[in-house]
């Protein structure tokens, strides 16, 4: 698919009642049998960099909820879809996620909370945080693609535009030649053994490419988008929507 390709209405991701109650209760095509790869959407965060009353990734973003257009996205490249939420979340109906968890005290923590009940059998396990909502499917497509290659993990990054310094107590200490940089994005794919691995270890990480690549694993990176940005601060939402607005477009 290509990632320019235009975004679906986010109620189009998930399955009626009717097909989801057929496809889990055929024994000889359960869900746990036939998929390969499963997306685990974290969105169990507070939101606290944003502020206000409702955590980010449940503000409404062109008629939808971010966290809607997050598990469309999902949903359109995945065999199965585990939604991470926070404890109040937890009894929520979410029909574009075939499970729900409750996260736990860290991002990492939050995972492994959505790792326990993606399916054994599984091979690719893409991670995406709620609060991208604009994340197209090709650009899954490019990271599963490079596991299913042989990588442990595959993340989207984009080259670094502005000069990057390490600072220590207020002093300059380093400046890193920015060719070698890129900045980070998700959704970020992997090997489901190495995943597992990294985080029966106990390893921590602001994602879980740093869990992978702490356990010893290769991780790799594709070309991410630059519209894939991530809903942190205020004045975000607007601009999210003015991309959304240009995607469909497109």
């Amino acid at each position: 698919m290509s990632r320019a390709a235009r975004r679906g209405d986010p109620g189009d991701g998930a399955p009626s009642s009717e097909a989801r109650h057929e496809f889990e209760h055929d024994g000889a095509r359960s869900l746990a049998s036939v998929c390969t790869t499963w997306t685990i959407v974290v969105g169990a965060g507070s939101g606290s960099r944003y502020g206000g009353d409702v955590p980010k990734q449940y503000l409404d973003l062109a008629g939808h909820r971010v966290l809607d257009w997050s598990l469309a996205s999902a949903r359109a490249v995945s065999d199965g879809v585990v939604l991470v939420v926070g404890a109040a979340m937890v009894d929520v109906p979410e029909p574009g996620a075939d499970r729900v968890v409750e996260g736990g005290t860290t991002r990492s923590a939050s995972v492994r909370a959505g790792l326990a009940v993606v399916p054994d059998d599984a091979d690719v396990i893409v991670i995406h945080d709620a609060a991208r909502p604009l994340a197209l499917p090709g650009l899954y497509d490019d990271v599963i693609a490079a596991v299913r290659a042989g990588a442990d993990g595959a993340v989207p990054g984009l080259p670094v535009a502005d000069t990057i310094k390490r600072v220590s107590a207020g002093v300059v200490v380093e400046t890193p030649d920015r060719s070698t940089l890129v900045a980070v994005q998700t959704p970020q794919a992997f090997a489901a053994a190495s995943l597992r691995a990294a985080h029966s270890a106990g390893l921590e990480g602001t994602d879980d490419a740093s869990v992978v690549e702490a356990w010893g694993g290769q991780v790799v990176v594709v070309l991410g988008d630059p519209a894939n940005t991530k809903l942190t601060a205020a004045g975000d939402l607007e601009r999210l929507e003015h991309l959304l607005a240009a995607q469909a477009d497109g």
